[in-house]
């Protein structure tokens, strides 16, 4: 697993939960260490003890948790470059979902070692999608919800989104689009503001 999804969870927990909690998790999952470098990559192993030790210590269901984890990747200031990376997929949600497909290409120009399972999209009626993803990244579709769901609302669309589990095992994501402008979106611009 690359270091950055860690790194990601790491944030995540010590953002929400504490510095503590994740000391308590990494303890328990019998690391040996404390935190993730970002630019190694890690036993897939690792990772799947961590979240072990995560769902056990917040007393949380596992998909819920990921949810959660794929909502603060696009909406806390600190992973602000990656909210950047999904708007360049469009000026409207729609254009935005039919840019997914070509998300693990673009994480992979941003990182060159970060590989993430295909995702394809089928509009089967007007407003209904469908979103597969394929294997490869256990809880990838959790955290895929969590993303598009915050990135409804970064564009001021109303949606409903259902995790409808796994078929062949790729996992679905069913997508209803209500309103495309519900609400003002959040501000974009396309250069990033020097800091």
């Amino acid at each position: 697993m690359h270091g950055l999804i860690n790194r990601a969870i790491q944030s995540f927990i010590c953002h929400n939960y504490g510095r503590e909690c994740w000391l308590r998790v990494t303890e328990a999952a019998e690391l040996g260490f404390v935190e993730f470098e970002p630019m190694l990559v890690y036993e897939n192993e690792t990772t799947d003890k961590v979240l072990v030790e995560i769902v056990r210590d917040l007393g949380r269901n596992r998909r819920d948790l990921l949810e959660d984890l794929g909502t603060y990747l696009v909406s806390n200031p600190n992973t602000e470059s990656l909210r950047r990376l999904l708007r360049f997929g469009g000026v409207t949600y729609v254009e935005f979902l039919h840019s997914l497909d070509d998300l693990p290409d673009r994480a992979r120009m941003a990182v060159s070692d970060l590989t993430l399972p295909a995702l394809e999209l089928r509009e089967y009626a007007l407003g209904h999608y469908t979103l597969t993803c394929q294997p490869g990244l256990p809880g990838y579709a959790d955290v895929m919800t969590g993303m598009l769901r915050t990135m409804a609302d970064d564009y001021g669309a109303l949606a409903i989104l259902d995790h409808k589990g796994a078929t062949g095992g790729a996992e679905i994501i069913e997508i209803t689009l209500i309103e495309s402008s519900f609400a003002e979106g959040r501000s974009f611009e396309l250069g990033a503001r020097a800091g």
